[in-house]
């Protein structure tokens, strides 16, 4: 992989005279190298420029050596750019070698968003051990399953030694609670071996709390012109943002060059406030491009149903690939299981509005949200269904719940069969959250590990979340909520994998449903023009996709079973005169169904489809 370098490569690198040091640190008027060694500490100083850059070369010493930057002969911290921190993000930086590591994926070709299935996890609670090498074992049965693509959540280093990953304060240093750098380089290696891509979930929209020293280096890391749900936000518009905006894009393109992966998850894009010409989020995707020898795909976590997102930069938009669209979930979610809190006061969980999610990517495109008062999304026109990214699970759907609680907790199984088949059927690409596809017992909580005193802030601050919610008005019920410091409730999120066989049947339905998805002629195709979908009353609803004169209808019932006149149901009807074949139900006992059948009964349009209470069927239709 060619390798793209900015004008000011920061943190230390390995040259034949030893390692190159860089920090941008305005506020300080000399920085000096602290090397640890048996003797004690000794300071090398370095050579400061008009910006604040701070740089030097330190003779022998390679990779290995431990080091602090000390400004202005104060106290030492940790490089803000460093590769590794080996004992946490208070210690030492570890300087490492990113050429050292022998990769066997030369011929990889990266990813695209056609044909992506994406499979969301935590590397912490995915395998007992938790950890970047454990994981490798579990490559080749995600690869059986039929997922293209595994996400980390995010690994930039963290206080403590368990965190979702969205308080990381050490952006280019992969937690040591997971391994070292080159296990990080051992799994994407890995992974490409047995034909998975592997994307990264990064933090660009703030900084976490604890162990976050940037303010030491430069106070302009941060803005009060702009505010964020975690306070003052980043400096991408204000004095000095040009070295901001280069630390960033920077480790954007280090995890592409030095861990080689796919493509990037861009956490809450939304809160990121650029007002400068052009855009963080068109610069990140320009560079990371440029930088990019393989294909890479770019994903954006971004709330607002902005389609400027994933518009073409030619056409003014930030050439991002896909967002999550989060309104096919939420109206999923409250059709299902009635949920009405919070932002699901928006969505009124009805068919009609579920169809709307799939044949037009987003619900909201305009209008007023009930939540907020105020409009709330643009206009889908001609939009890819590749840049709408579908789920029924997600960390943040899971794990922003008070205990944790999946889907398939509070719906019997029939229906989450039912809407497993759907999220797999529709032409937008889906993204499973680890364990949904063997319906996971285990919950996925919130968990952290911060020092005491913001550790009881966080608590504190988490069971306040739900004080507003009917069920936690009691301050008893509040205190019933898993505390997030708690090393169980880290414990307790952990899959237990051997479910994959006590919970064969629905397994066995996702990796049907994969194998369908990847191999049909029609659902292998991502086409958001060659789709339909219609309510078919208040508990069922059709959805017709197409390619040439090879049809598929899946009929998703939620409810009693159902016949539906071929003749007389609209999207039923337009369907051409055929041969109809059915290809999946849920209600086979090889996936855990009833074992009653899905059919159609009679020729012409005046046969009818029968279909089971709480079932998918999925029918071929031939001209």
């Amino acid at each position: 992989m060619s390798r793209t370098t900015l004008s000011r490569p920061l943190g230390a690198t390995i040259t034949t005279e030893g390692v190159s040091f860089a920090v941008w640190a305005p506020k300080a008027e000399l920085v000096e190298v602290e090397l640890q060694s048996s003797d004690g500490a000794e300071y090398q100083p370095l050579t400061r420029d008009e910006k604040g850059v701070h740089s030097g070369t330190v003779p022998a010493i390679g990779a290995g050596a431990r080091y602090r930057y000390r400004l202005d002969g104060g106290d030492s911290y940790p490089d803000p750019a460093s590769r590794f921190q080996p004992e946490g993000v208070h210690g030492p930086s570890e300087v490492i070698d990113p050429t050292a590591f022998s990769w066997t994926d030369g011929g990889w070709p990266g990813l695209t968003m056609d044909g992506l299935v994406i499979y969301e996890l935590h590397i912490g609670t995915y395998t007992p051990e938790g950890s970047y090498a454990a994981l490798i074992g579990e490559l080749p049965e995600l690869k059986r399953l039929g997922v293209t693509a595994i996400e980390l959540m995010p690994v930039a280093d963290f206080p403590g030694r368990r965190n979702w990953g969205y308080d990381g304060v050490d952006l280019y240093a992969p937690s040591r609670a997971y391994g070292r750098p080159d296990d990080l380089r051992q799994l994407v290696d890995a992974a490409h071996r047995v034909g998975l891509g592997v994307i990264l979930d990064v933090v660009y929209n703030h900084f976490g709390p604890d162990g976050n020293y940037l303010r030491q280096f430069s106070d302009d890391y941060f803005t009060a012109r702009h505010q964020t749900p975690w306070g003052e936000a980043i400096n991408y518009d204000g004095p000095n943002s040009e070295f901001v905006r280069e630390f960033v894009v920077a480790n954007a393109i280090q995890w592409l060059q030095d861990y080689h992966f796919d493509g990037l998850r861009l956490d809450a894009t939304d809160t990121i406030v650029d007002d400068s010409p052009t855009h963080i989020l068109a610069e990140l995707s320009d560079l990371i491009r440029a930088a990019a020898e393989r294909n890479v795909v770019l994903i954006a976590e971004e709330a607002r149903n902005s389609v400027r997102t994933v518009g073409p930069r030619d056409q003014g938009g930030y050439g991002i690939d896909a967002v999550w669209a989060d309104d096919f979930h939420h109206e999923l979610r409250v059709y299902l299981t009635g949920a009405r809190e919070n932002y699901y006061a928006d969505y009124s969980g009805s068919m009609e509005e579920i169809a709307k999610a799939i044949e037009e990517g987003f619900v909201y495109q305009g209008q007023t949200s009930t939540a907020s008062g105020k409009p709330r999304g643009t206009k889908v026109t001609d939009e890819p269904a590749t840049a709408f990214v579908f789920c029924i699970q997600n960390h943040d759907q899971v794990g922003n719940r008070p205990f944790g609680e999946r889907l398939h907790h509070e719906i019997d199984p029939g229906r989450y069969a039912v809407a497993s088949t759907l999220l797999l059927f529709a032409p937008e690409p889906p993204l499973l959250f680890m364990g949904q596809e063997f319906a996971a017992s285990t919950p996925f909580l919130f968990f952290t590990d911060h020092n005491e005193e913001l550790g009881r802030l966080v608590t504190e601050g988490r069971r306040g979340e739900f004080g507003g919610f009917r069920a936690f008005a009691d301050e008893d019920m509040r205190e019933s909520i898993p505390d997030p410091q708690a090393e169980s409730t880290f414990l307790s999120s952990k899959l237990k994998l051997r479910e994959r066989r006590t919970n064969a049947g629905i397994y066995a339905l996702y990796r049907a449903l994969l194998q369908l998805r990847g191999e049909d002629p029609v659902l292998a195709i991502s086409d958001r023009t060659s789709v339909r979908a219609e309510a078919l009353g208040a508990q069922a609803l059709a959805v017709h996709r197409w390619q040439r004169d090879e049809h598929r209808l899946l009929i998703a019932n939620f409810g009693a079973a159902t016949s539906l006149p071929i003749g007389e149901t609209p999207i039923l009807r337009d369907v051409p005169d055929g041969r109809w074949r059915l290809i999946l139900s849920t209600a086979n006992r090889r996936f855990g169904g009833t074992g009653e059948r899905a059919w159609v009964r009679g020729r012409g349009r005046e046969a009818r489809v029968e279909v089971p209470a709480r079932t998918a069927a999925i029918f071929a239709v031939k001209q």
